[in-house]
């Protein structure tokens, strides 16, 4: 049985101009770059070839690359998780989509109990380099069953890597540094942000487990992933036309997690809003407020939370689904509360 190696990385040396790209055509961007820069790479998932997926980031990758490299699946994830999980263990290196974050419990097996934990079980004499596509998020109007996030449902597990993708440009370099990494990737892409544009470099590849500081400011520290953090920066906006600084944070990776840029943030500010599109109860905020806690921070006021509510699901109708999903009126409200404390 083969290892893989690391899939190679020159694409990062010879990184192009930055140029205009919606966050879908950077997904897509970032598919066809790693297809075709690695013949081990390979797509796989409902409806991901001749349909190009039901969100479209995919199409002209089965043209470009085939059938072989490019497979629709049937309806079974876990079926075929493990099928990239196997296919990962004799050199291959799998992008595996999930069309909804809500479908990740079909394929809790595969993902709890096989992707993070097979490394381990061989002594490391395997690598499961899985990169596990997963579409969230609301804003959609498709209801309960179609709308997580899911980013923190999987934090519990040593092994597995966690990333968000909040800008098309971070979509581009993370998805890139996940199917690099020899490591199971759990890659959290926001539908509600397929159609945002911003520039991407073709070729760039983010680093491992680094958040990235937005937006400088040194009254409160607000700390998002996802589309939270497109709505954090527009409430630091309008709270600067207040007087109120505010330092923004990309989280981008929940494991490994960068509590360090967090810290120096806070250390400076000690205050801290966290701006999470999932439920209260056991999301990461909790252990990026706990960690802080833990470490000794002089907070200046109270540590701030803001999430969807914890016993609503979310709902259909769009005035509904709007009010549960923090907005950037809401952040800016408790990073205002938050400095006036």
């Amino acid at each position: 049985m083969s290892t893989p190696t690391e899939a190679p990385e020159r694409a990062a040396t010879d990184a192009a101009a930055p140029t205009e790209l919606t966050y879908r055509d950077a997904i897509n961007a970032a598919l066809h770059d790693a297809l075709g820069g690695d013949e081990s790479v390979l797509l796989m998932g409902e409806d991901v070839g001749a349909d190009g997926g039901v969100f479209k980031t995919n199409v002209g990758l089965i043209e470009a690359f085939g059938p072989e490299r490019v497979r629709t699946t049937p309806i079974c994830e876990n079926g075929f998780l493990n099928v990239a999980i196997g296919m990962s263990l004799v050199g291959m290196r799998p992008i595996v989509e999930i069309m909804f974050a809500d479908f990740l419990p079909t394929a809790g097996d595969a993902i709890v109990n096989q992707l993070p934990k097979y490394r381990f079980m061989s002594g490391g004499q395997t690598a499961v380099p899985v990169t596990v596509r997963v579409i969230c998020g609301g804003t959609g109007r498709f209801g309960t069953q179609h709308s997580a996030t899911g980013e923190s449902w999987f934090m519990h597990l040593p092994g597995l890597r966690i990333v968000t993708a909040s800008s098309p440009g971070s979509a581009y370099s993370l998805l890139r540094a996940a199917v690099n990494d020899n490591n199971p990737t759990m890659f959290f892409e926001h539908k509600g942000l397929y159609g945002r544009k911003g520039p991407v470099t073709r070729g760039e590849i983010a680093p491992l487990g680094k958040a990235v500081v937005e937006r400088e400011g040194s009254d409160v520290t607000i700390v998002a992933t996802l589309l939270m953090v497109e709505r954090a920066l527009a409430a630091a906006e309008s709270l600067a036309a207040e007087g109120i600084s505010a330092e923004v944070i990309d989280l981008r990776w929940l494991r490994p997690l960068d509590l360090p840029t967090v810290r120096a943030s806070v250390d400076k500010t000690r205050r801290l809003v966290v701006a999470e599109e999932q439920v209260h109860a056991a999301g990461w905020g909790a252990t990026v407020v706990s960690e802080l806690t833990i470490g000794g921070i002089d907070w200046a006021s109270a540590p701030r939370r803001i999430s969807l509510p914890d016993d609503i699901p979310m709902p259909y109708t769009p005035p509904l689904e709007d009010l549960v999903i923090p907005s950037a009126e809401g952040i800016a409200a408790a990073a205002r509360a938050s400095v006036r404390a």
